[in-house]
């Protein structure tokens, strides 16, 4: 059924009160970071194509009258529809999905939807927001947004749906996981608590959800794993900021989580954040392992004792940091950590201190970032006082190459190179192969056994050689088959999935990770010369226009198809493209204004070389040329507003 015409863009549609409501829940696309693991997710696991779901919006769809019509679409997986059939449309986000959030609010009610912001960033500054969306949810959904489906149904939905008490976590249903496309993603995520007993300056969790942990009840969560069973389903991680921020509650969990597990033959591979006095508490220890946590993910930030007492991580301080990871690994639990640099305290030394402790640790997934002020944190009010902070330059993703503040004992920009220098040594081959030798010293049994087929496993192993380890060349398989020989066959498969982790951040640092910003500026040049000058006849036409802008973040290109392009110059236009955007970090912005159905086997041709490169590649298409393309938004940035007249780069 046809939803109601309108007469102004910006009107809202109403559903026809003879059918249900239609909601369009949509996760934006995140801009690639260390997290994508894109390499491994693209090159090595089979049919996948990121990490985790958007367990909020499937909580969300949980939380809507029975018989409202739900849909969820996740950018990072599938396209987003340019024209939806759908009542409202909710577009949630973090702080690093912002940009795009707020393109596809700006878009879709620019279309006449009504349009719904919610998510983290939304709750932390719903502000931001006003002028975007017609209605604005922030904080924890549970109570809220039932409201408003309540007061849209009667046509009296308002601006803002603020949280302002407590959420009883036992109110929280079963997350409606069916809506989600599972199969496309390596981890599903689940949530037992929320909260945190902590006060480090940086953190939004404790803004946001405070800190009292509140949980879900065990049979809550085993109702969820019942779920996520009944699908297949064998990787779980709970999302959770600190799963054992109550520690008898946890206890309790993990208590049923064995049995659960002892029941169901084992079937799930758990991994959570946890805060690192886990490995003060033996008893803990050792539920873990009975529950099947693989791996924990741990805040170490620094291992200077100065930065931490600065950022009141006082937790950090109670046990040597080294010796707690090895007491981890000595129970079987594999230790991924996140590690800061920018404190007040830190120098250029510090990196170097970094390095060492990271390395000694053996952690392999070991996410060092630039200290970043989050909104409306002690931190960021610490230096919005101090008149610190730059406010042109926020950053919801703290592994880009740059802050939000000006550091006090380091130049910026020597900041930024040292952090660069830090992540090449870090993923080496050398320092890969170190990491895992440190760490196998300790992790000698393991729990993480594998999780796929045999016939997957083997595609896994043999996608790592082809793709990750051959072409390093001898001395990387080398190394490689030198961590196999130092452990038994037991630790196998916790090696192989450290090497495919390495070599996936490797392959980040590698397209992301380059400073000389003039050398790329000329490389667009040339690029654009070489191009107008290969493509002369259609540029003479006017049906090709080419030319170069200094982007957000380095040099952009621009290419405007203006007219019939014909295959010759496609072809060509192609191996230059893509030429450039591998041997730089350079964005492309390509304007569709003209466009016929015997160019779209030329083009298809040429977004598959450039598919590769898809998060640095901006496209905008006309109003006339949409109909004729479907370009997948979920590989490249589709542009919804108006035609660049100065190419962005790409979000």
């Amino acid at each position: 059924m046809q939803i109601l015409s309108v007469n102004h863009p910006n009107t809202p549609r109403r559903p026809q009160p003879q059918r249900p409501v239609r909601l369009l829940l949509i996760n934006p696309r995140f801009p690639e970071s260390f997290w994508s693991f894109r390499w491994a997710v693209e090159k090595v696991l089979p049919r996948k194509r990121t990490i985790n779901p958007p367990l909020g919006l499937a909580t969300l769809a949980a939380l809507c009258p029975p018989e409202w019509e739900v849909e969820i679409i996740d950018e990072n997986i599938e396209a987003v529809p340019l024209k939806p059939e759908a009542d409202i449309i909710g577009v949630c986000g973090m702080g690093a999905q912002f940009k795009r959030q707020r393109e596809l609010l700006s878009y879709y009610r620019g279309q006449g939807f009504y349009v719904v912001a919610g998510g983290s960033f939304a709750s932390l500054c719903p502000e931001r927001f006003a002028d975007l969306a017609h209605s604005v949810i922030a904080g924890e959904a549970e109570y809220i947004w039932p409201e408003f489906c309540r007061d849209f149904e009667q046509g009296s939905a308002k601006q803002r749906y603020q949280e302002t008490g407590v959420v009883n976590l036992e109110d929280s249903p079963v997350p409606r996981f069916e809506l989600l496309k599972l199969d496309k993603y390596t981890t599903i995520s689940m949530q037992f608590s929320r909260g945190c007993p902590y006060r480090c300056e940086f953190c939004d969790i404790i803004v946001m959800f405070g800190r009292r942990p509140r949980t879900k009840t065990p049979a809550q969560i085993g109702r969820e794993l019942d779920a996520l069973r009944a699908q297949k389903i064998c990787n779980v991680f709970f999302v959770d900021d600190n799963l054992i921020g109550n520690k008898k509650l946890a206890k309790a969990l993990l208590r049923y989580l064995g049995d659960y597990q002892q029941q169901h033959d084992y079937q799930f591979n758990f991994g959570t954040e946890v805060s690192l006095n886990l490995a003060d508490d033996e008893e803990l220890l050792r539920l873990f392992r009975a529950a099947n946590f693989s791996w924990v993910f741990i805040g170490i930030e620094s291992p200077d004792e100065e930065s931490l007492k600065e950022t009141r991580k006082t937790q950090n301080m109670r046990k040597d940091i080294l010796a707690a990871v090895q007491a981890i690994y000595a129970h079987g639990i594999d230790v991924l950590a996140g590690f800061i640099v920018g404190f007040d305290n830190d120098t250029l030394d510090t990196f170097e201190r970094q390095y060492q402790f990271i390395t000694a640790s053996g952690i392999q997934v070991a996410m060092v970032g630039l200290l970043t002020a989050l909104p409306r944190t002690p931190l960021f009010e610490r230096l919005e006082r101090e008149g610190r902070l730059l406010p042109e330059a926020y950053h919801g993703d703290n592994t880009k190459l740059g802050t939000n503040f000006i550091p006090k004992r380091m130049d910026y920009q020597a900041m930024v190179n040292h952090y660069q220098a830090l992540y090449r040594r870090l993923f080496s081959d050398r320092t890969i192969a170190a990491r895992i030798r440190n760490k196998i010293r300790y992790l000698r049994q393991p729990v993480y056994k594998g999780e796929y087929t045999l016939g997957e496993s083997m595609h896994i192993v043999g996608a790592l050689f082809a793709r990750g380890l051959l072409t390093g060349g001898p001395v990387r398989l080398l190394r490689f088959l030198r961590t196999l020989i130092t452990a038994g066959p037991r630790v196998w498969p916790q090696i192989i999935v450290d090497w495919i982790a390495g070599l996936a951040m490797r392959d980040y640092i590698k397209r992301h990770f380059r400073n000389d910003l003039e050398r790329e500026r000329r490389l667009t040049q040339v690029t654009a010369a070489r191009l107008r000058r290969r493509c002369a006849t259609s540029v003479r036409r006017g049906a090709l226009e080419v030319a170069t802008y200094a982007g957000e973040v380095g040099a952009n290109l621009r290419v405007m198809l203006q007219g019939y392009v014909d295959r010759a110059t496609y072809k060509k236009a192609a191996r230059r493209l893509e030429k450039m955007l591998r041997h730089s970090t350079a964005t492309l912005t390509l304007c569709i204004e003209e466009f016929s159905e015997k160019q779209r086997p030329h083009l298809d041709r040429l977004l598959q070389r450039l598919a590769p490169y898809g998060d640095r590649v901006s496209i905008w298409v006309s109003e006339r040329a949409r109909p004729l393309l479907n370009i997948d938004s979920s590989v490249f940035h589709l542009l919804l507003d108006k035609k660049p007249t100065q190419a962005p780069a790409a979000g």
